[in-house]
Parts: C-alpha cells; sequence; structure tokens
C-alpha cells in the first residue's frame, strides 16, 4: 500500500543508490524519526538531514525520552513507562492506576498520528487498539504508551540547535496550542501570556535536554504547560 512505501527503508536506499543521492531529507512522519534508517543512511555513505542515529534511538522513542528527562531533572507529564506495549488489557489497569482521562499515544513517530483521549474506561481498549493500529501502519511500530491527561494545556515548543562539539543554543519559544487532531495549525513566536519564570525554565530546560545526550542538529524540545503554570 502507499503508506508502506514510505516505510520501505531497504527500497528508499536501494532507489538513492540507483540515482546518485547524495543526501536524504526525511521530512515528518514516516522514517523522519528512524534510528534504523538514519543508521543504514550512514552505512551507504548517504548524508541523513538530522540528528544522529544514536539521538534517534533515544529521542524517537518517546517512553525513552521521557526516561532521559527523568534523568535529567525534566519535568514529564505523569505516566505509565511500563505501559508501553501493544496489550489492550494490561494497559486498562495501568490506566486505571493513572487515573482518567488518558492519553494513548504511539511510541515512536509524530505528526499527531497514534494518539487517542480516553475518558471513559469502557472505551479505553478499543481506542487502544485503534492508536496501536494506526501507530504501525504510520510508523511501522505499533507500541503505545500512557499519559494523564492535561487539560486544555499550552503546547509550547523551544527550538534548539547544537553543534559536534557540546554547543547548544536555543531560538527561543513559540505557542503551537491551536491544533486540530493533534496537528498544529498556527504557531506564535514568542509565546504571549507566559510568565518570564516559565518562560526561562522552559528555556534551560531544553538545552539541558540536549547537552545531556550530546545532541547534533536542529531540534525541537516541546512541553506542555498546564493552566497552573507547571
Amino acid at each position: 500500500n502507499p503508506v508502506a512505501a514510505y516505510l520501505d527503508i531497504a527500497n528508499v536506499i536501494k532507489l538513492a543508490k540507483e540515482h546518485g543521492v547524495k543526501a536524504i531529507h526525511p521530512g515528518y512522519g514516516f522514517l523522519s524519526e528512524n534510528a534504523e534508517f538514519a543508521r543504514a543512511c550512514e552505512q551507504e555513505g548517504i548524508v541523513f538531514v538530522g540528528p544522529s542515529p544514536e539521538s534517534l534511538s533515544k529521542f524517537g522513542d518517546k517512553t525513552m525520552a521521557r526516561a532521559i528527562a527523568l534523568e535529567c531533572g525534566v519535568p514529564v507529564i505523569p505516566g505509565h513507562q511500563e505501559s508501553e506495549s501493544t496489550d489492550a488489557k494490561q494497559a486498562l489497569q495501568d490506566a486505571n492506576e493513572i487515573g482518567f482521562p488518558v492519553m494513548i499515544k504511539a511510541a515512536k513517530g509524530g505528526g499527531g498520528r497514534g494518539i487517542r483521549v480516553v475518558k471513559d474506561p469502557k472505551d479505553f481498549e478499543a481506542e487502544f487498539e485503534r492508536a496501536s493500529n494506526e501507530a504501525l501502519q504510520a510508523f511501522g511500530d505499533g507500541r503505545v504508551f500512557l499519559e494523564k491527561l492535561i487539560e486544555n494545556p499550552r503546547h509550547i515548543e523551544v527550538q534548539i540547535l547544537a553543534d559536534a562539539y557540546g554547543n547548544v543554543v536555543h531560538l527561543y519559544d513559540r505557542d503551537c496550542s491551536v491544533q486540530r487532531r493533534h496537528q498544529k495549525i498556527v504557531e506564535v513566536a514568542p509565546s504571549v501570556g507566559i510568565p518570564e519564570e516559565t518562560r526561562n525554565a522552559l528555556l534551560a530546560d531544553a538545552v539541558k535536554l540536549a547537552k545531556s545526550t550530546g545532541y547534533k542538529s536542529a531540534g525541537t524540545v516541546e512541553f506542555m504547560v498546564a493552566p497552573d503554570g507547571r
């Protein structure tokens, strides 16, 4: 099917070599955060325009990224790290521990795919299966994990740039809260109505996270700011 073609690493590399392609920009979604694809490009002498395979392994998997953030002392949304699975019944038990409403989120990928909001436990298993199947089709990985749903949050992003010598700078913040189906529609920079104390904490945490993992390239660190400012 058309989606599968965008996930076929071997054929993408084969086509690139046949046509003398020297660099691949992966866009967003599909293989854009796939460490295996970045590594395959590297092995074939093709420049992958993006982070290193090692960084993608760490940040392309959202559950691993959560663990890194916790190690760095960067706040994360309450959730259940061990829920990373395709087992709906086990995940329902985890959701009950977290407390409804919850978010079911794809472990890999982005672009708003593989995400479901569940407010009623009786809907959980069906929504879990939908999220897992969507994630599998979009990213080739059906694992999902759970987080507590933050009602009416601000979606604040911090743009960073990092070189190969350990230097990381931020390019300040933007508000991406206006969304449809978990996809950003409007971005406002700088974020309006964010207390300077909160803004400075977000900027510092973004740089701290990148430095802690030796991140290289451009990147975006996404934050959810709750109505109470946390």
